[in-house]
């Protein structure tokens, strides 16, 4: 790089779409995408998906220590969202009736909905040791990065 220059910001998103470009197998794809956006967030301690089956959601590929494999639909933030269908930021996980927790060092959470064809197929979460992370800059991050996902679900 040249003296003087300035230091080009990396694009995850644009990241996201390079890396997913023509790959079709779903675990790929969830599997590469949490780990890169694991690089790109700063202050987490998990990140992975969720996938719908039955009644409910099982574990994907993720970033973190093991995790809980099986939540019910409709229950802890992860079920509240695929409910909703629409993404659950939460600043204090201990403050969030129903949370399920997985790691008791997670403190705030946010979970985006996967919506295909109308239908939830699963979610990406996300969550961190720290009170209140998760901002306004992070949800459009994450619900970008989900449609970049769901553009290679077949």
């Amino acid at each position: 790089m040249e003296a003087g220059r300035e230091t080009e910001t990396r694009d995850p998103i644009k990241e996201l779409a390079a890396l997913l470009a023509g790959e079709t197998n779903r675990i790929a794809i969830l599997a590469n995408a949490s780990a890169l956006l694991k690089q790109h967030l700063d202050r987490i301690n998990w990140i992975g998906f969720y996938l719908k089956e039955e009644d409910g959601l099982v574990l994907g590929p993720f970033q973190g220590l093991p995790a809980c494999v099986r939540i019910p639909e409709g229950r802890g933030v992860c079920g509240t969202a695929a409910a909703m269908k629409q993404t659950v930021t939460v600043d204090d996980v201990h403050a969030f009736p129903g949370h399920i927790t997985c790691d008791p060092a997670s403190r705030s959470e946010i979970v985006v909905p996967m919506i295909k064809d109308g239908e939830v197929v699963g979610v990406l979460d996300v969550d961190s040791p720290e009170l209140a992370r998760f901002g306004e800059k992070e949800r459009e991050l994450l619900e970008k990065a989900v449609e970049v996902i769901m553009a290679h679900w077949y």
